[in-house]
């Protein structure tokens, strides 16, 4: 049996009170991982942007780039 099935198995042995705690407890630190994930990109990004790995363009020539993207096909 694999960790998974034993997990989901223990997890049945709950009762219903449990699993919803369970559910949440699990939803919120998938939350924080993710949010987490976001701060540490956000965090490189700025750091990549202060060393001049990015150039400055105004929102119009960003919105026109992605949209040329799009049209694009893929490579």
């Amino acid at each position: 049996m694999s960790n998974l099935d034993q997990v989901l198995q223990d997890a049945l042995q709950l009762s219903y009170e449990q699993q919803e705690m369970l559910i949440k407890i699990l939803q919120n630190r998938r939350h924080e991982n993710r949010r987490t994930e976001i701060a540490t990109d956000a965090q490189q990004t700025l750091a990549d942007f202060h060393i001049g790995k990015f150039r400055h363009q105004s929102a119009q020539d960003v919105i026109a780039a992605l949209r040329q993207s799009l049209n694009e096909p893929e490579k």
